[in-house]
């Protein structure tokens, strides 16, 4: 279990305290009352997601049992003696337990049983189900998919223009998925026989009309395909009812293609950390002064030593990119933008790849632990200040156990890439095959992407 700075009487506050997945800043002050005493303690106050609620007399042993490393302590012996000397001595006297004081032993043997769980649960060896929620699933939200097609013909998918001008070879999907190959083609001969039509938003935003009146068969399937964050999507409102099918890395796209994702290992496979001799990187080639990240940046950087890449910055060749990356103890993996499901590249080729831990400004935690576990990235929301983080990131490269926690999911898992536009294509493929056709339209595109 790692751990973050928080505000508590200048200690860390541990991530995952009693069950619970977050800490906030802060401090609740918990009270154990007797006949004899009050005992007050001064305790982070945990923050939790359903199904955890926060608990703060939990919070109070647990609390007590960690130190700022992560250490195990012994709980404070003035509230022991309080709740489990105190009964014992009144038995041992053969004298009669106030029903109160023999509840509060009760609850707090409870508690404090559940915190020493807590406690040695995270020294337990990963087993490969607790990584399932962080893999890649098929998600076919449009018509159904309980069989396959019947038609032994083959699928025929028109790509409208190369992506960017981007010209690909095709794959043979087979291959990749379980399912048939299709013929793909650009040719826009075949745009009235095509089983469906792929068109790419940033090659056909300015296009509305022309593409509004073109004949198209009713059983024909049209694909928005984009993968660009709405801040870089011009025009979405001219897309609306236009397609049947999306297709991008938002989760709840009809046709779901991220930019990477995680694959389970069959048998588990020690992972050798590249030697580390640097700190931080960041690779960045759109460089904007006004832009969040860059402006998080120059304020990381009064605090640590980040070595920036890219146009304006120090060179490197794409054929050394993760050469050069590995020997960093960090990645600045920073999105362009902030927005659901919106993560790229920069966290699943330039960290992960290059094994390195990720830093990662974009959606929310609770955004990126739907792809990845909780502790394989380092967010700077976790953080009250660039400085705070800066901190943080010194104290885990001096400390060699700590930083190797952040590497022991990838015994059982593996970040792949799917940025390549053959591999999306496919999974278009995939899902035409697995889906019968049906009727459906996207009314109002722009207001579900944005």
């Amino acid at each position: 279990m790692e751990e973050r700075p928080g505000a508590v009487q200048g200690r860390l506050c541990p991530v995952g305290a009693c069950g619970c997945e977050h800490a906030v800043r802060g401090a609740a002050t918990a009270a154990v009352v007797s006949d004899r005493r009050k005992l007050e303690v001064n305790v982070p106050q945990c923050c939790a997601r359903p199904p955890c609620t926060p608990a703060p007399l939990s919070a109070v042993l647990c609390a007590q049992s960690r130190g700022p490393a992560g250490i195990g302590m012994q709980p404070s012996l003035s509230a022991l003696s309080v709740v489990f000397a105190d009964p014992f001595t009144e038995l041992l006297e053969g004298r009669k337990i106030p029903w109160k004081k023999l509840l509060t032993f009760l609850l707090f043997s409870f508690i404090f049983s559940f915190c020493l769980f807590a406690s040695l649960r995270q020294f337990r060896t990963p087993e490969p189900e607790d990584y399932n929620s962080y893999l890649s699933t098929e998600r076919f939200q449009t018509g159904n998919t309980s069989t396959l097609p019947k038609a032994e013909r083959r699928l025929t998918i028109l790509l409208w223009t190369w992506p960017f001008g981007h010209r690909f070879t095709f794959s043979n999907c087979s291959e990749l998925f379980d399912t048939p190959n299709c013929h793909f083609t650009t040719d826009r001969s075949w745009s009235q026989k095509a089983d469906a039509v792929i068109m790419h938003h940033r090659d056909v935003y300015r296009d509305r009309e022309r593409l509004a009146q073109l004949p198209r068969l009713p059983s024909q399937r049209w694909i928005w395909f984009n993968m660009e964050s709405p801040s870089h999507s011009p025009n979405l409102g001219a897309m609306n009812h236009l397609f049947n099918l999306t297709m991008s890395y938002r989760r709840d796209s009809d046709i779901f293609t991220p930019y990477g994702e995680l694959q389970l290992l069959s048998q588990p496979q020690p992972f050798s950390i590249p030697p580390k001799t640097k700190m931080v990187a960041w690779v960045v080639s759109n460089w904007r002064p006004s832009s969040h990240r860059v402006k998080y940046y120059e304020e990381l950087k009064k605090h640590i030593p980040v070595d920036v890449y890219g146009r304006h910055h120090l060179p490197l060749s794409m054929d050394l990119l993760q050469q050069t990356l590995s020997q960093y103890n960090f990645y600045l993996a920073f999105e362009n933008s902030q927005h659901e499901d919106y993560i790229t590249e920069k966290l699943w080729k330039n960290a992960l790849s290059s094994g390195t831990i990720p830093v990662v400004l974009g959606p929310p935690r609770e955004n990126y632990e739907h792809f990845l576990p909780p502790d394989s990235f380092i967010h700077v929301d976790d953080f009250a200040s660039a400085g705070e983080l800066a901190q943080y990131l010194q104290e885990l490269s001096n400390d060699t156990e700590r930083y190797q926690r952040y590497f022991q999911w990838r015994k059982w898992l593996k970040p792949v890439l799917g940025i390549s536009w053959a591999m999306q294509v496919c999974r278009a493929c995939h899902f035409l095959q697995r889906t019968e056709a049906s009727y459906h339209a996207v009314p109002n595109l722009s207001k579900w992407f944005v």
